[in-house]
């Protein structure tokens, strides 16, 4: 496999998973960085180091993938340009800048009867996990209303192309976070028929949102109510779900990019310590910080009762790009499924500009 990229995207989430899979190794890592070269030569000592994506490419007959974690506006540009080469392709979140580009490159990878993949990691966060096993068991009745917040207290701006207020970054967290939140509401409940969104750009020399909130209507009835912000001085709950029977309410947040930052490697490979993935191994959290459920109760002040997270398994999505590639298994994030969500996107950042809710 080749990855291109080594910031945030490519050395602390692609280049470790990649190296804990079965059936995967990691060839060559694409970086123009001469630190980040470093990085990756200390990293995984066996590493080939491109300068730059035609390089690997000239090589395209002697790699199975493309793994795509360079920053956002480059996505589209480098996955057609892999696909061109006969190879299959994983891209980081999003995958494009609108949903149309989604479904260019979907039929381009389907022309070439090439695997293009999605890397939506939040799908297997500990939190998100137990919450579909609880829907799945009917615990909560039918559900009516799906808070989800992804919020962080950064008061400063870190700088850099995420947020960069230039368009042709694709920064900002609407794009950002918000294509976790889109992706994980479409996933419980389906297609939306209603949006509506208010993005805010609060800290000082900021230059894109930093402070954003969307309201989805699905098509079964559920509204998701999404939350994703730099500016919160108070986290609220990761998960408030509420449904006929019951709610479900659980606060932090999966302890596996904290642990993948620490140097920890789920196959138990990494320099890091394991304290941040859990007493009972990879992903998993001790009891203290188990969500509830219950009903007319105050989970924060005990109410409910605890149940249970899964274990975070990031590990399972390059599992799953491996089968597909080996076996012929299913794609576990289809680039049809992202462009459903950059429909999403597009629609908040309309209905954020213009003051209405946009019906899809």
């Amino acid at each position: 496999m080749g990855l291109i990229g080594y910031g945030l995207a490519g050395s602390v989430f692609h280049a470790p998973l990649i190296a804990a899979t079965e059936g995967l190794v990691l060839d060559t890592v694409v970086t123009s960085n001469p630190e980040r070269q470093e990085q990756a030569r200390a990293e995984f000592p066996d590493v080939r180091v491109a300068a730059t994506p035609e390089d690997l490419l000239a090589r395209a007959d002697e790699l199975d993938l493309v793994v795509i974690a360079s920053p956002n506006k480059t996505h589209v540009p480098l996955a057609t340009a892999a696909l061109k080469a006969g190879l299959p392709v994983v891209v980081d979140k999003p995958v494009a800048g609108t949903a149309a580009e989604a479904r260019e490159l979907a039929a381009l990878a389907e022309e070439r009867g090439l695997l293009l993949s999605v890397f939506q990691n939040r799908r297997w966060d500990n939190d998100f996990l137990t919450l579909r096993a609880l829907l799945a068991d009917g615990e909560l009745g039918d559900v009516w209303r799906f808070e989800s917040r992804f919020e962080r207290w950064r008061p400063l701006p870190k700088g850099g192309w995420r947020e960069s207020g230039d368009p042709a970054e694709i920064g900002g967290l609407l794009y950002d976070l918000g294509s976790h939140v889109v992706d994980q509401a479409l996933v419980l409940f389906g297609p939306v028929v209603c949006v509506y969104a208010e993005t805010d750009v609060r800290r000082p020399g900021a230059e894109t949102d930093d402070d954003t909130f969307i309201a989805l209507t699905h098509a079964n009835g559920v509204r998701s109510h999404l939350h994703v912000s730099a500016t919160t001085a108070q986290l609220g709950p990761r998960f408030r779900v509420l449904g006929s029977t019951a709610g479900y309410v659980k606060y932090g947040l999966d302890p596996q990019e904290a642990a993948l930052r620490a140097g920890e490697r789920p196959d138990g490979s990494g320099s890091g310590s394991r304290s941040g993935s859990g007493s009972d191994g990879w992903g998993a959290e001790p009891a203290e910080l188990w969500g509830r459920v219950g009903a007319g109760e105050s989970p924060p002040t005990g109410g409910g009762r605890p149940v249970r997270t899964l274990p975070g398994d990031y590990p399972a999505y390059y599992a799953a790009v491996a089968k597909a590639l080996i076996d012929g298994g299913p794609n576990p994030v289809t680039a049809v499924e992202a462009a459903a969500a950059l429909d999403v996107l597009e629609a908040a950042r309309r209905s954020a500009r213009d003051k209405v809710a946009v019906t899809l």
